[in-house]
């Protein structure tokens, strides 16, 4: 799916994450804009504590933190921090700490393709409130009035986020249909003044893969998932669940309370 946007769209629909004035892409409006390079382009990230992930990324994300599934889509998410609008991960520099997998959802903006309700079709938009996209900026959107190698670059890594996003639907879909899906908590347990275990309090509620379910299937059906990747998928996101407990330590490390209760 590839497209750049024209005069005359219709209205732009939906509200995605970090986008805050999506506008179709067009030599018209942006034809004398770019983005500019920065030593830390990812400060936007920071509001972000929970990123949309795609199946592919997910032994890739599994080192850093939770993998985790939520809504009634049972949209997979990185979790990269315990309270909202907070990526534990995100540095005050805009760059992510080392060794951080950042997700493709982050790597792809300020590029997105949203949905043109009027004319029923995906167009190609930038959030132009990105604190990098200016006039004159060192990598341009055009040039002559065509798109420049740079626009070409990040359309083509939209569409494979786009393939990408549609393989993890219908991994999901996988999932749903095998009834593989289990209501999970994550818990965190403090410790009194005279260090015996307080109370646990919630951390967050959340679907993840049922262990015991997936063990109950039939032999036949582990080796289609086996064969087919979607078993290495999902014990990537099984063993991403320890990372509840690095969150939770590096809440404590960077201070005196604990980490506030809530959904990712």
């Amino acid at each position: 799916m590839t497209t750049t946007a024209q005069p005359g769209l219709g209205q732009i629909s939906g509200n995605v994450l970090f986008y805050s004035q999506p506008e179709p892409l067009s030599p018209e409006m942006h034809g004398k804009l770019g983005v500019k390079r920065m030593d830390g382009p990812f400060g936007f990230a920071k509001a972000g504590h929970a990123i949309p992930l795609t199946v592919g990324e997910f032994p890739l994300a599994a080192v850093t933190g939770p993998i985790i599934f939520v809504g009634d889509e049972k949209l997979p998410i990185a979790v990269m921090g315990l309270n909202a609008g907070d990526n534990m991960f995100v540095q005050d520099n805009g760059l992510f700490e080392p060794g951080v997998y950042i997700p493709a959802y982050v790597r792809r903006y300020p590029f997105v393709f949203a949905q043109d309700s009027e004319a029923q079709q995906m167009v190609l938009c930038i959030d132009r409130k990105a604190e990098f996209i200016v006039a004159g900026g060192d990598m341009p959107f055009f040039e002559n009035g065509k798109p420049s190698e740079y626009t070409q670059n990040c359309i083509e890594f939209c569409n494979n986020f786009e393939i990408e996003r549609q393989r993890t639907m219908s991994f999901v879909q996988l999932l749903k249909d095998l009834d593989l899906f289990e209501g999970k908590v994550a818990t965190f347990t403090p410790t009194n003044p005279d260090g015996t275990a307080a109370e646990p309090q919630k951390i967050a509620d959340y679907f993840g893969v049922s262990e015991d379910k997936l063990n109950a299937l039939p032999t036949e059906k582990l080796v289609e998932l086996r064969d087919n990747g979607a078993l290495a998928q999902i014990y990537a996101h099984l063993l991403s669940l320890v990372g509840w407990d690095r969150l939770i330590a590096l809440a404590l490390t960077r201070g005196p309370t604990t980490p506030e209760a809530a959904n990712a």
